[in-house]
């Protein structure tokens, strides 16, 4: 994508991807997230929902997202062959959000579930297409790991979502379903925080997803101490994970360093 069609388009879909959150938070007359889809997605509607305080992770990732928009829109980036490559992708992920929000408005609940899965598949091809080439001076901080948080907790909402739809249009969802779901939940960030740039962002994401899904099942309803205790095992796992893939950014950047000039 030529550069400065990418800068403009990546900084509009961050505008565009804001002013529908917002409005799906409840604000110029829209209807709040929990209370849509007959509030299938609220913090209590499975036993794999996270409970409401989970949410607030969307501030972080708007107020990342737009930083980056803005940053990349700078003068200073208009020629860079990485984000060029990877825009098209970016764009994508910045729309599909309010898609969902749309979508949920809508009250089509098993399309949620087709665009929150598209997302994350979006995210994935992303952190892949980011790890063909280390990013270069602070590029890291202000794309790849937006970028990161971002899919994080996409991959803990997609499981959450995917549980409401079941629960709602199938099946209760039943404590077996729920465990399967966070198993691959975290094996999937696992694999996603190992090759991302930003990789402890996508770990620590999906980690508080986890770990406000675990308050929500042993303190909250639907109760469940065998899916709070995994999920607070979960939790642990991708600190862990995101604790490595910090140490191994250090070392991969302090290597990547050049050496001192010769006397």
């Amino acid at each position: 994508m030529p550069s400065r069609l990418r800068q403009v388009l990546v900084l509009l879909s961050a505008i565009l991807a804001v002013v529908v959150s917002t409005i799906g938070s409840g604000a110029f007359g829209g209807t709040p997230i929990a209370e849509a889809s007959g509030g299938a997605l609220s913090d209590d509607a499975t036993l794999l929902a996270p409970a409401g305080p989970a949410f607030a992770i969307w501030s972080l990732i708007y107020g990342a997202l737009v930083v980056l928009a803005v940053v990349q829109a700078l003068p200073r980036h208009r020629d860079d062959e990485r984000l060029d490559r990877t825009a098209g992708w970016t764009i994508l992920a910045l729309l599909l959000n309010p898609a969902w929000i749309l979508v949920v408005q809508a009250g089509a609940l098993w399309l949620t579930v087709v665009v929150i899965a598209a997302l994350a598949a979006v995210l994935i091809r992303l952190a892949l297409l980011l790890s063909a080439e280390q990013p270069r001076g602070a590029q890291k901080w202000w794309h790849d790991l937006p970028l990161a948080l971002y899919a994080g907790w996409v991959i803990a909402a997609t499981a959450a979502n995917a549980a409401a739809f079941v629960d709602a249009e199938i099946v209760t969802v039943t404590v077996p379903y729920a465990l399967v779901l966070l198993v691959v939940v975290t094996f999937l960030s696992t694999l996603v925080a190992m090759v991302q740039p930003g990789g402890a962002g996508v770990a620590a994401a999906t980690a508080w997803g986890a770990a406000w899904i675990a308050y929500g099942r042993l303190a909250g309803d639907p109760e469940s101490t065998v899916v709070g205790v995994a999920a607070v095992v979960a939790a642990g796992w991708l600190i862990g994970v995101a604790g490595l893939r910090l140490v191994r950014g250090h070392i991969v950047v302090a290597d990547a360093s050049p050496a001192p000039a010769s006397r």
